[in-house]
């Protein structure tokens, strides 16, 4: 080894040093340790410098991997203990990662096309990974594109590479949310996905595992990336996962590998760990693409193997939980019987068999559970099942209570304590189904009368049953108990519930009874903090004394705290699936452990109180429930009034409505009746041009009158014209003296400064502007004068026409045709009238909207005028002040000149200074001309 270590280091062809790296290669197995001390070095300056030569970097990074990954072959395992071989490994890929350089060097090199250079390298990398994983993980974490460069193995055609690509990141993104991150983004999803799909899913082998323990990794425990793969539409890629025939014979182990971890995944997405929000999405987009009822499907399948079923029931108890949808959807499901039965009875049979694996009987009731978490309707469907009036009297179909009562009272103590778990789920925060509890009556023998489910709990209680069946019974009362007074009532209305209960925590039994005492305690204690002093012996008082007397408080609160201190009930406070590994631990529930850390701390509380602070605490709570009364009161008095004022909105809209409907057919109606008026006029015309020959004289009076009414509205209509009209010259010539004003002062003006000169060119040229508008208004007035001096004329050629009709009435024979054409005439001359008329008016509406802005601009005109004005005052002001500086410096000056010529010295005028400035340009001028 140290000869070819020396070859490598010295030798100058490649060739030479090709062959010596080879050499080490084959000795790197069986002597590891020694071709690691002596050659790591020179192998590392190899991938430094022979980087052009593919072969020896192979040969490199294959001797590398040897020396450092702990993969080593049966027999070598077999002569090494495991830990040497781990410690070995590990220090030797210290050496390695110590200079950052050769990761990153590493890194270079996995990027290489080369197949003999880049599968040794990422097999390398990967045992790096597996040996010191956070400092590897660090190093490519600070390298530039370090994981983004890996990431392109999965792109990889060459199967061999992209699978132990897949390996290499299972590695990287191991415990590190930041690579995991980085990896999602990179498109992993997909191309993960992708691969799986190509593999076959379910069907396909071993790559397909690895890619879904990679998928595990990045979205275990990191809700970006969890939120990344939902809001991707990812979800409903993993349907076709769990597509299985009729036919599930013969399951491959490869095939169950694959499926328990997809349904793994499924699990991590909707984990009752994970945020609330993001677990409540993923499971509404289960439910929409149809995943959650492909699961049912396999749950209610036939030759499922029995792990891959127990992992099923799991995961679509996860998936429901707490979501109604879901839930709902669950409860319609029904298993492939004949005739059908809801899946929840059939799963319920299966908890309550003791012939069923115990691992499936804990799925059973956690699927249970969950489909009531949050279910007041489920918790209702279950509760009345048991109710009298909904039992099936023919006893064809078994309900979910039978099966439950079935269960509490078998002699197998685990279903006891599945069935008491499952009936205390039902009852979880619903006070009204736990008093509906109280009316169910069991059967217990022929002859014998029935008694309440609530006193057959008490006597199996006190009849010494196994401690699982004791504690799953307790369980259930003491969640039966807890916030409902009337079921305290009951539980204490039987004489021998109370001294059972003070003599089991009384005694001093072994450390198995401790956690019966314990639940015992806390029973005593609920029917204590829940009384409502209704019964006169079991008042809260008597109670207290009667633990004072036959217990003591302090041992009563000690035995209480035997409960939270127990191994198994910080076990099941961890979370809500009830995993236990054996059916002798199964002691504790999740959601019970919350209820006595809420109730331990205010049972002791309470026992230790007096008699008056507990009259106080009563009155406070009267007085509490009185607010809440009289809140409640006004809540419903403003939920009446709004609905009152919605409902008067709403009449409000339709009569509105309504109100608008009439109006339309009002309008319709007066334009009809209009119609029918110039209808009616129209006839009498004609009626009266039928009748001119029998009676054509007072015809044509008549015609006449409707003539001479026609012409005085026009008359009329015409001197409203000329009123207007004269108003509107009386405002133009107001707005022309105001202009003239203007323009006056603004003349006034014009020998400011030249700033002042330019700011007020402005102004004209806006006076300008408002000149042309004026004299545009006043060719419109001319315009308007004269159309009205031509309706003059017209108006008097009909009073002229209205004249001459008269003594034309004496010659019947011409009068009918006449008439006629006068008739003609006069609708003709109305018409253009009445266009005429029309035409004025827009002519005053455009004239009054000229004037508006003929106001508008005068206003401007009128404040830049101001500005103007305030302007020149402070030029003048200005020039004021420039004017007295100047004067109080010739003052200075001449004082100084005048005490220069007092000293002796020689002064210049400055006209002196100036007409000799001249002389000598005059001098200098001449010499010009000269050259």
């Amino acid at each position: 080894i140290q000869k070819l270590c020396d070859r490598v280091a010295s030798s100058t062809l490649l060739d030479d040093r090709r062959d010596a790296v080879r050499a080490l290669k084959s000795l790197s197995k069986k002597y590891r340790l020694e071709v690691g001390i002596q050659a790591m070095e020179h192998l590392i300056h190899v991938l430094q410098t022979d980087r052009s030569d593919s072969e020896i970097i192979g040969y490199a990074l294959d001797t590398l991997y040897n020396v450092i990954s702990n993969d080593l072959e049966e027999e070598e395992q077999e002569e090494n203990s495991a830990k040497q071989v781990d410690d070995l490994g590990s220090q030797f890929t210290e050496i390695f990662i110590k200079q950052q350089e050769n990761v990153t060097l590493l890194l270079t090199l996995v990027e290489e096309f080369d197949f003999h250079v880049r599968w040794p390298g990422v097999k390398l990398l990967t045992s790096l990974l597996k040996q010191q994983g956070p400092q590897v993980q660090q190093i490519i974490l600070v390298s530039p594109m370090g994981v983004s460069r890996l990431m392109d193995l999965l792109a990889d055609s060459r199967e061999v590479i992209r699978n132990d690509g897949v390996l290499l990141l299972q590695q990287l993104t191991k415990s590190n949310a930041a690579i995991q991150k980085i990896v999602a983004f990179e498109n992993a999803f997909e191309r993960l996905l992708d691969i799986i799909t190509e593999e076959g899913n379910s069907d396909g082998g071993i790559v397909v595992e690895d890619c879904l323990l990679l998928l595990q990794n990045l979205l275990k425990n990191n809700n970006s990336n969890q939120n990344f793969f939902k809001e991707g539409s990812y979800i409903q890629r993993m349907k076709p996962w769990f597509e299985v025939g009729d036919d599930n014979c013969g399951w491959s182990a490869q095939k169950v590998t694959n499926l328990h971890l997809m349904l793994q995944l499924v699990r991590v997405l909707v984990s009752p760990t994970n945020p609330p929000g993001a677990t409540s999405s993923c499971q509404k987009a289960m439910f929409h693409c149809g995943l959650l009822q492909q699961l049912c499907t396999i749950l209610m399948a036939t030759g499922v193997p029995a792990d891959i079923l127990t992992e099923t029931i799991n995961t679509v108890s996860e998936v429901i939980r707490g979501c109604q949808t879901n839930q709902d959807y669950f409860a319609s499901v029904n298993a492939p019987s004949n005739p059908p039965r809801p899946a929840i009875v059939v799963l319920l049979m299966s908890m309550v068999n003791e012939r069923q694996p115990f691992v499936l009987r804990c799925a059973v009731l956690y699927c249970f559970q969950c489909f009531l978490y949050k279910n007041q309707k489920g918790q209702g469907e279950i509760v009345s099942t048991l109710l009298p009036s909904t039992i099936d009297a023919t006893g064809n179909s078994v309900s979910a209570g039978q099966l439950l009562c079935g269960g509490l009272f078998s002699t197998d103590s685990l279903s006891n304590w599945c069935a008491a778990v499952a009936l205390a789920h039902a009852l979880q925060e619903n006070a009204t189904l736990k008093e509906q509890l109280l009316r169910v009556q069991l059967a217990t023998s022929i002859g014998n009368p029935p008694v309440s489910l609530l006193q057959q709990c008490t006597n199996i209680l006190s009849q010494g049953s196994k401690v699982q069946t004791r504690v799953g019974l307790l369980m259930l009362l003491c969640t039966w108990l807890s916030n409902c007074s009337i079921a305290v009532t009951h539980f204490l209305h039987n004489p021998a519930n109370v001294p059972f209960l003070t003599g089991q925590i009384a005694e001093n039994l072994g450390e198995e009874e401790q956690l019966v005492q314990g639940l015992c305690a806390l029973l005593l204690g609920i029917s204590i903090y829940y009384n409502d002093n209704s019964l006169e012996n079991y008042r809260k008082e008597k109670l207290k004394q009667l633990i004072e007397k036959r217990i003591g408080r302090e041992n009563f609160v000690e035995k209480l705290g035997f409960i939270s201190k127990h191994e198994l009930y910080s076990r099941a406070a961890q979370k809500p699936q009830p995993s236990f590994s054996s059916p002798d631990h199964m002691m504790f529930d999740h959601e019970f452990t919350k209820l006595v850390k809420e109730l331990e701390g205010v049972i002791s509380k309470a026992i230790y109180k007096s008699s008056e602070e507990d009259k106080k605490e009563e009155e406070v709570k009267k007085t509490l429930e009185q607010h809440d009364n009289i809140v409640t009161h006004y809540k419903k008095v403003i939920r009446e009034q709004d609905q009152e004022l919605e409902e008067l909105k709403q009449r409000i809209n339709t009569l509105t409505s309504q109100n608008e409907q009439l109006q339309a057919t009002v309008t319709q109606q007066v334009s009809q009746i209009q119609q029918h008026k110039d209808q009616y006029n129209l006839l009498k015309v004609q009626l009266g041009k039928d009748t001119q020959h029998h009676n054509s004289h007072s015809d044509t009076f008549q015609m006449n009158g409707i003539q001479t009414e026609e012409v005085s509205k026009l008359k009329e209509e015409l001197e409203e014209w000329k009123n207007k009209h004269e108003l509107l010259q009386g405002q133009l010539r107001e707005k022309d003296s105001v202009i003239e004003k203007l323009n006056s002062s603004q003349l006034e003006m014009g020998t400011t400064e030249h700033s002042s000169q330019t700011s007020k060119s402005g102004g004209l040229e806006h006076n300008s502007e408002l000149q042309k508008e004026l004299e545009m208004l006043r060719t419109q007035i001319q315009l308007q004068s004269a159309e009205i001096s031509k309706l003059q004329m017209e108006n008097q050629k009909l009073q002229v026409m209205n004249a001459t009709a008269d003594p034309v009435l004496g010659d019947s024979g011409a009068t009918a045709a006449t008439s006629s054409e006068l008739e003609a005439r006069l609708q003709q001359e109305i018409k253009e009238l009445k266009s005429e008329v029309k035409a004025l008016s827009e002519e005053k509406e455009s004239l009054k909207q000229h004037l508006d802005s003929s106001s508008s601009t005068v206003a401007i005109l009128q404040d830049e005028k101001s500005k103007l004005q305030r302007e020149v005052a402070e030029s003048k002001k200005e020039q004021d002040d420039l004017l007295v500086l100047l004067a109080d410096q010739d003052q200075k000056i001449s004082a100084l000149k005048i005490k220069l010529k007092d000293l002796g010295v020689p002064v210049e005028d400055e006209d002196d200074i100036e007409s000799g400035d001249q002389g000598d340009e005059d001098e200098d001028g001449d010499e010009e001309e000269q050259d």
